[in-house]
Formats: structure tokens, sequence, C-alpha cells
């Protein structure tokens, strides 16, 4: 899966995008969703905690993320610590949901290689007007 999240006005509206790939490379769904008004890395988060609730809802054994976010990838492997008490929680259920998916790989991609996440993240970001 690759994931991105996008925010217009860090904070303002907000996306995020994934793109799900099966074992052999295969696209095999996508998402576009608003979530409201939030910070840049509470949308990367938020990306990242959707990747993950999909997986479990289909059972996914072994699940490799691929994000452009650099400081959210490097918190998820301890190499950064979360100091903000907003990305805190986000951060803690990312952890407590990742234990329940016996394979995980969370790696840090440059961000043409995240384009279509980014797209994605971007276009549900620009729909905030569009919903009442």
């Amino acid at each position: 899966m690759y994931v991105d999240g996008a925010s217009k006005g860090n904070p303002g509206p907000a996306g995020i995008g994934i793109v799900i790939y099966d074992g052999d490379d295969r696209l095999v769904g996508k998402v576009s969703a608003y979530i409201g008004k939030k910070t840049n890395n509470q949308a990367e988060y938020s990306a990242l905690l959707r990747a993950i609730q999909l997986a479990l809802y289909f059972k996914t054994k072994t699940l490799k993320i691929r994000s452009d976010s650099e400081l959210v990838v490097r918190q998820l492997t301890g190499e950064y610590q979360v100091s903000n008490a907003n990305i805190k929680k986000l951060y803690e259920r990312v952890m407590e949901l990742k234990k329940q998916i016996p394979n995980v790989k969370i790696e840090h991609v440059m961000r043409n290689f995240n384009e279509k996440a980014d797209f994605l993240a971007k276009k549900a970001a620009d729909k905030k007007d569009k919903i009442r």
C-alpha cells in the first residue's frame, strides 16, 4: 500500500489517499477520503491508520506500507520521538493496530514514487468545498 495525507492550510481541509496493490503488484483498490480540518502530519497519520484498518478488515497477514512522510516513518521506526499530543494519540493507535498484523513493514519512499496516493489525498482535500 502507498499512503499519503494532504492538508490545504496546515491546519485546513485535509484528505487521505491510499493505493492498494496485491502481492503480485497488481492494483486492487484506491481510497480518496476527506477527513476534515487537520494538519499535514495528522493527515499523514490518518492515511496510515486507514490503511492498517483496511488490512485488518481483509485479514492481511503481511503488509508493506510506503509513505513519503519521512517524519511519520521515522517516528514509527523509533528514530524520532513523538512530542505533539495530537500526533501522539494517532501514533499510539497506529502502533496498537499494527501489532494485530503478523508482518508489517513501513518504509519511506521519495515523493515521486508516491504520486498516485498524493493525487488522491489532494483530490480529497479539495472536495471540502463540495461537502456540506
